[in-house]
């Protein structure tokens, strides 16, 4: 049965679910403009498949009088369109204005519900992703845009769909909240103990001078290779299909993101890694983006893996110093590490730059006290974030059923 043929659905054109506004960004001779009164949303703050959106920045009250034409009210739904990440979407949960490469729905709430247009976006991004236009930079213009055909079942259906959808976004988002404040608690340990030295026992600690500055005596300044054991992958041949299939999981740098690596858009086979540089890496292992786009991003295991050669893998190789340390470590001095980046078409840091590292080395009964302090912290953010990956992967099984009217909702009882 067509969308047209269920009771109540009809088509309608993405121009017809309320206003179409083009966000703008303010001119750079114009700071003032920016502040912190209402979030200014770029498709670099957005994500892929996650419904709230927090910014770096924000529009000044002088910004939000001079823009005031095209600002957006909460539940306005804001759609990439223009560049290498069409189809990011998110809902505004406050006033806020976004740059030109964001269209946005200003939602007609008498007619649609914000949250159902939500899920109608991002059940069709990848049919809006197709109408993309453009040698260099791929562009959906507004006008194509607006004349997108999608089919709307009656508001109580919209409203019962949405229901559903959210409650799987609310408790993602809850959880992602959770994950905040767990990071952030192992994150201010790390500092505690290794930068502003208020470590168990610190009471009466002297110090002495290094390359790192001021550092407790008795501590030292080692390259990272001293603590660690390092190792880089490889790539299998592409010219061999054989090379791929489903043995092993395969880890390259645009899955590194600073958050627990669970599973690969790719896998290698058994011949694939015995013909390779690929080796496996066990889990917990620091992996660290070494080029590319995410030079500095950090991932770990969560599963025996294999990674490209562009990532770079850290082990523990001395008494005390674990993966908890590496971890923290690399993400609180990332840019130091960047800084000695070489190459000119493509920045990147090896693998003996990495191991060239210096980072602090305490004694092996501290490193194991912080250990034993700070791994519960982050293990239970990898819990969070697995949590968060099958609801993400439920909700996406279930939004095209829904969305299409395959699975009925009109028993869904809705909260009074």
């Amino acid at each position: 049965m067509s969308h047209d043929q269920l009771p109540g659905w009809r088509t309608v054109t993405i121009e017809n679910l309320g206003q179409i506004v083009t966000g703008r960004t303010p001119p750079s001779s114009k700071p003032e403009m920016f502040g912190s009164e209402h979030p200014f949303i770029t498709p670099s703050d957005m994500s892929f498949g996650l419904r709230r959106v927090t910014t770096e920045r924000s529009i000044s009250p002088i910004g939000s009088l001079a823009l005031g034409r095209i600002k957006l009210p909460p539940k306005s739904v804001a759609f990439v369109c223009i560049g290498a990440t069409i189809g990011k979407i998110c809902l505004t949960s406050t006033d806020s204005f976004t740059n030109q490469q964001i269209n946005s729905i200003v939602v007609d709430c008498e007619r649609h519900s914000p949250e159902f247009v939500y899920y109608l976006m991002l059940s069709i991004a990848d049919k809006v992703k197709a109408l993309a236009g453009g040698a260099a930079t791929p562009i959906v213009n507004k006008s194509s845009f607006c004349r997108i055909s999608v089919s709307i079942p009656p508001i109580d259906i919209q409203s019962r769909i949405a229901f559903i959808l959210s409650a799987y976004d609310d408790l993602i988002e809850n959880n992602s909240r959770r994950i905040e404040i767990l990071e952030e608690m192992a994150r201010r340990l790390y500092e505690e103990w290794f930068v502003r030295f208020r470590f168990p026992g610190h009471e009466g600690e002297e110090f002495k001078e290094s390359e790192l500055g001021l550092i407790p005596d008795g501590w030292d300044v080692v390259p990272l290779g001293e603590v660690y054991r390092t190792g880089s992958g490889g790539t299998p041949s592409r010219k061999n299909p054989s090379f791929f299939g489903s043995d092993y999981r395969w880890v390259k740098t645009k899955e590194l993101q600073d958050c627990p690596v669970f599973d690969t858009e790719e896998r290698i086979s058994e011949e694939g890694l015995q013909k390779s540089s690929a080796k496996l890496f066990p889990r917990n292992s620091v992996l660290i983006a070494m080029y590319g786009a995410t030079i500095g991003r950090l991932g770990v295991l969560q599963e025996e893996s294999a990674t490209n050669q562009a990532c770079c893998a850290v082990l523990p190789n001395s008494h005390g110093c674990g993966w908890g340390y590496a971890y923290l470590s690399l993400f609180s001095r990332r840019q130091a590490l960047i800084d000695l980046r070489a190459g000119a078409a493509q920045q990147n840091i090896s693998q003996d730059v990495i191991k060239k590292f210096k980072i602090l080395r305490a004694s092996d009964e501290l490193h194991e006290q912080f250990e034993m302090a700070v791994t519960p912290f982050l293990k239970l953010c990898f819990i969070l974030y697995r949590k968060n990956t099958n609801l993400r992967a439920q909700r996406d099984l279930l939004l095209p059923e829904l969305i299409s009217g395959k699975i009925g909702v009109s028993d869904i009882p809705m909260p009074t």
